[in-house]
């Protein structure tokens, strides 16, 4: 069985680096020469690019014309989500979203992300734009985080505020993200470890698998530290997780810096997936759904 080429649901780029604020670590996203360098190494053949939109999550932000231009640039390559912060407009529990969501709609954007307001996830305002993300067909990555000093819809252990969207949404695909998501991947997580990267075998039971099976609109992206950590801490525990959920997962890396190409936690998923494959601990038909399949069909492509 050949290995493929992958489709990346998770990156971060900019347009180009003239004039840009330096984050703290002293680099910017990644320029789309830059990040296409990165992927010729590790096996992508397209990445979709998330927006930076909201203040707690952004040194400098990058919109969503800039976006759309750098897709549009290069439609061969990229693919991308629309960033909306449920404060836009209004900051109102009335504002209507499906405006703003049919507009990047017709300009080739095929979701919402990441969406990192610092808020609960089910504040009304929140609950408002899920609302119209769901009549509009358009999934949301959520990246998961702690209220106050953080970024990230706040969910508490166990994530009951989650599930409490999947249940009034059904219609409405979640793509969850982060630690405080990934960390949930076994019943071992408790306060201290939640926000980082647990280590050691998973303990079944987990909060994660529960949702997984119970809710076919939640999906996950398997990027980062927290991502690709769930798996790595324990590799048998994940064939099996693989396998199981095929068909609500996807490839992804979070690449956010040129610097990322150093990293294996970011740029290490397309090598493991390739020797699951090929080590028969996963099947073919896994593979391929997690590395492009279900990206091709919520992409359209």
């Amino acid at each position: 069985m050949k290995k493929l080429k992958k489709i990346d649901m998770h990156v971060h780029v900019i347009s180009d680096t003239e004039g840009a604020l330096l984050r703290k670590t002293g680099d910017t996203f990644c320029t789309p020469a830059e990040l296409l360098e990165i992927y010729e190494k590790i096996g992508v053949e397209r990445g979709v690019i998330l927006t930076a939109m909201s203040p707690e999550c952004a040194d400098e932000r990058n919109t969503n014309r800039e976006i759309y231009q750098i897709v549009k640039n290069d439609p061969s390559h990229f693919s991308w989500f629309c960033g909306i912060d449920p404060r836009f407009f209004e900051n109102s529990d009335q504002t209507d979203f499906s405006y703003i969501l049919n507009h990047y709609k017709s300009l080739g954007a095929r979701g919402v992300a990441e969406l990192t307001c610092n808020m609960a996830l089910d504040d009304p305002l929140l609950m408002n734009l899920f609302a119209h993300c769901e009549k509009c067909q358009m999934p949301v990555t959520i990246h998961i985080g702690s209220l106050g000093g953080d970024y990230g819809v706040v969910d508490e252990m166990g994530l009951v505020r989650l599930e409490k969207i999947l249940q009034t949404f059904p219609k409405l695909q979640i793509i969850g993200h982060s630690q405080r998501f990934w960390s949930e991947i076994g019943a071992d997580v408790t306060e201290e470890t939640r926000g980082g990267y647990p280590e050691g075998k998973v303990a079944p039971g987990g909060r994660v698998p529960e949702l997984l099976r119970k809710y076919k609109n939640l999906t996950a992206d398997l990027s980062a530290g927290s991502g690709f950590n769930a798996l790595l801490r324990d590799p048998e525990f994940a064939y099996g997780f693989l396998e199981e959920f095929a068909d609500q997962l996807y490839f992804a890396t979070d690449i956010c810096s040129p610097e990322n190409a150093k990293h294996p936690i970011r740029v290490g998923l397309s090598a493991f997936l390739d020797d699951a494959m090929e080590q028969g601990r996963i099947s073919y038909a896994a593979y391929e759904k997690i590395c492009r399949g279900n990206a091709e069909k919520l992409l359209g492509l």
